[in-house]
Formats: structure tokens, sequence, C-alpha cells
């Protein structure tokens, strides 16, 4: 703006005397050109010629003082580029852009742009108009092609289905019907062995201790898998798959408790433990934190220390497929406004083995 307003000022100035002395002006005015020409290449001797806003204002300025015909001769640019810098002086003159940009409608909220982004990637089947009704229910009024914008400018597509799942998210999405079983061997301080029978649902990561036995038989198992049924109640309808291995324990009556409530059962293929990882992830980690640290004295013993960690693993261990969150529970707690070591309560789990802590209510 500064420099259209000197532009113009110069102009006006120079008019008034090129009226009266017209061929004394355009001689000045050649030798203004020229002069400002060799200062230019003067400062610019050791490299190519580059001309500032003030040089094309000085040579714009005086070209209507000297004759068209004598511009290619007193002027270092050609009559085009002349005539161009005299057309960008006016555009500039008229643009109204940083006006609007302060004036006009506000910029979108950066709060809304990453909830927007955030729809898109964990909803590829949400287009813009569904990312747009979901903002307005959580009281963001946009429109639709300010998601559409957003979208576009982080080269996101701005329609539906823009990319199938990938493996991490289909697999994330079965493991909410998926339940896994194995057996758990616990060496008594005898040196006798019992047997316990672990369920784990893949979703929820919840646990299960079926029971415990010496002498785990097929009829024991079956029993064991209707008292899990029960357990689960009205949650059951919600799997779809029962991971095993091919232990001759599990027999066809026992495949048929679980096909009776439409869950079809998926059988590891033989030395492949890693197709039932979780299962042996939790039986490895009961090891860890509870059985290693005990010495177990018998069946009954052994059910008591596995119903503690179970509840302790359900209802208070953080889990990291759940965003630290136990299996149980379904939000974190409130954050503290002054988090502080005092006022805390600790509970003693299977004599202090594991510990639990909690703020005093």
């Amino acid at each position: 703006m500064i420099g259209s307003l000197v532009y113009r000022v110069v102009r006006k100035l120079l008019a008034v005397p090129a009226v009266l002395l017209r061929r004394d002006m355009a001689k000045d005015a050649e030798l203004l050109v020229l002069r400002h020409e060799n200062a230019v290449l003067r400062r610019q001797l050791t490299g190519p010629v580059r001309y500032e806003p003030a040089d094309r204002l000085w040579f714009a300025a005086p070209s209507s003082l000297i004759p068209r015909r004598l511009w290619a001769q007193v002027f270092p640019v050609t009559p085009a580029t002349l005539l161009a810098w005299h057309r960008r002086l006016i555009a500039r003159k008229w643009d109204y852009s940083k006006r609007r940009s302060r004036h006009g409608r506000p910029a979108t909220a950066s709060a809304v742009k990453a909830l927007v982004l955030q729809f898109a990637k964990q909803n590829p089947r949400w287009g813009c108009r569904r990312i747009q009704g979901e903002l307005v229910r959580l009281g963001h009024p946009v429109g639709s092609t300010t998601v559409w914008e957003i979208l576009t400018a982080a080269g996101i597509d701005p329609a539906p289905r823009r990319s199938g799942p990938t493996w991490r998210e289909f697999l994330t999405a079965q493991t909410e019907g998926i339940i896994a079983c194995d057996f758990l061997h616990i060496d008594l301080v005898d040196l006798r062995r019992v047997y316990a029978l672990v369920f784990l649902e893949h979703g929820a990561r919840r646990l299960h201790i079926a029971g415990v036995t010496a002498h785990p038989t097929g009829s024991w198992t079956v029993q064991q898998a209707r008292n899990l049924a029960v357990e689960l109640g009205v949650r059951v309808d919600s799997l779809r798959f029962l991971l095993r291995d091919r232990d001759a324990k599990y027999t066809e009556s026992f495949d048929a408790v679980f096909a009776a409530d439409d869950i079809r059962v998926v059988r590891t293929a033989p030395r492949a433990p890693r197709m039932n990882a979780h299962c042996e992830r939790i039986i490895g980690t009961l090891r860890r934190e509870a059985l290693d640290h005990l010495l177990i004295w018998n069946e009954t013993h052994a059910r008591q220390v596995l119903d503690a960690y179970a509840r302790h693993y359900n209802g208070h261990r953080p889990h990291q497929a759940r965003g630290q969150l136990p299996p149980l529970a379904q939000e974190h707690p409130s954050p503290l406004i002054a988090p502080s070591a005092h006022g805390l309560l600790r509970t003693r789990i299977l004599g202090g083995v594991i510990n639990e802590y909690r703020h005093v209510a």
C-alpha cells in the first residue's frame, strides 16, 4: 500500500511540469532513468541484475514523460515488463485480501480441524457430511464444505470408504468376539502338580479361572465350560469364536457347550502356541506376578490365589490394550487438580505380593 501511494504521488508531481515543458521534461526524465539504471548496475556488479520495488517505481513513474518510441532505448527492460510492473502496482492498490482476512469470516479453530482429522482416521467409512453431523452433535456448528476443505488440505479423500481396514484394525475388531482357553499347571510344595483351566476374553481382556484340579478329565472340562457359560450370562451372545489347542481333554461335549450358544470352536495348529498368544501371555503374567513368589499348598490354596489374582487383574491392573484401563473399567477417573503422594490407600493382595493404590475418599 505504501509503495502504491508513493507511486501515485510521484506521478501527480511529475504530471504538472510535463504539461508546461514537455520536451525538456522528457529529456530530464530520460536522464533520471539512465542515472538510476547506472546506480542499479553499480550496485550489482558482482551478480545478476535484480530490481527492487523502489527501482520498479523509479522506472515506471517517469514512463509517461518519455515518448513510447524511445522506451526501448532508455529503459533497461522491455516495454512489456514495464507495463507488467504498472499493472502489478494497480492490482496491489485494489487488493483487499488482507482486509478480508482481518474482517471476514473467522478461521476454523485448530481443535475442530484436529477433530475432523481424528474422525476421518478412526472412521474410514465416514464422509464429510457424516463427520459434520458428529461435530454438530458435539457442539461444533461447522458446514460440510468446511469439513471437505479440511480433509482435502490434509490429503484425505472426503468421500466415504477412503480405504480398507488395516490388518491391525481388522484383527482388533475381531477380538471383540473371541474367547480363548488353555491349561495352567501349578507345582505344589509337596511336588504334586495341579491344573487350572483359564479363559480369556480377547476384547475386554477379562480373565476367568474356571477351576483347579489334580486330575483334569474330559468330563471335568465339560463341567467347567458349562459353569463359564452360566457366568457369562447374556454376554455370551457377543462371542463368536472359541480358540483352543488340540488337547485331548477338549472333547466333543466340550465343543457342544459352546456350539449351543452359536460359538464356533477354532483349534490351533499343532505345536503353534503363538496362535493362542493372548492366553499364553496371561498365563506368563500370572506366573511372573503371583505364582513365582508364593508356595502353594493344595488345590484349595491354588484356587484362592488364582481367584484373588483374577479379581486384581480384572478390577485394578492397567492394561495397555485398553488404554491403561482395567478390563472391568469403562473410563478413567477424573484427574486430580493437585496430584500428591499423600492421601493414598494401599491394599495388599496375596499378602503384599501385589499392591493396589487408591485415593482416600
